[in-house]
C-alpha cells in the first residue's frame, strides 16, 4: 500500500484558518445577552447566539480538516497534535450544546411571557 503524500501548504492555511476562527470565536464569547427591551434587541440577541455557534460549527469543520491532515501524514508529531486538536473539537461541542442551551431557554422565555414586552408601552 503506497502512502498517501501530505501537502504541509494545506496543513499551513488551516493552521491560519483556525486561528481567524479562534479569534472569531473569542470575540463573540466576550459578547453579553443583556435584558431584551423590545423586539429588535430580542432579535438581535439570538441573532449574535447563532453567529456564535455558527463559528464554533466552521472551527470545528477546520479542526476536522486538520485532524484528518495530520493523521493522513502519518507522522508522530502530527500524530500528537491529534491529541489536543481532539480535545478542542470536544470542548467546542460543549460550547455548541450550551448555545443551543441557552437559545432554548431564551426563546421560551420570551413565548411563555409575551406581556414582558408591552409593560412599558402602556
Amino acid at each position: 500500500m503506497k502512502p498517501l503524500d501530505f501537502d504541509s501548504s494545506s496543513m499551513e492555511d488551516n493552521t491560519s484558518k483556525l486561528k481567524r476562527h479562534r479569534q472569531i470565536l473569542a470575540k463573540a464569547a466576550t459578547t453579553t445577552m443583556g435584558e431584551e427591551e423590545g423586539n429588535s434587541e430580542m432579535w438581535n440577541n439570538f441573532s449574535n447566539r447563532f453567529r456564535q455557534v455558527q463559528s464554533v460549527l466552521d472551527l470545528n469543520r477546520l479542526l476536522i480538516k486538520q485532524v484528518n491532515d495530520s493523521h493522513q501524514s502519518r507522522t508522530n508529531d502530527n500524530m500528537v497534535q491529534n491529541e489536543g486538536l481532539i480535545r478542542e473539537l470536544n470542548g467546542n461541542i460543549s460550547k455548541v450544546v450550551s448555545l443551543y442551551s441557552d437559545l432554548s431557554t431564551n426563546f421560551s422565555t420570551i413565548f411563555h411571557h409575551p406581556d414582558n414586552d408591552n409593560t412599558n408601552n402602556h
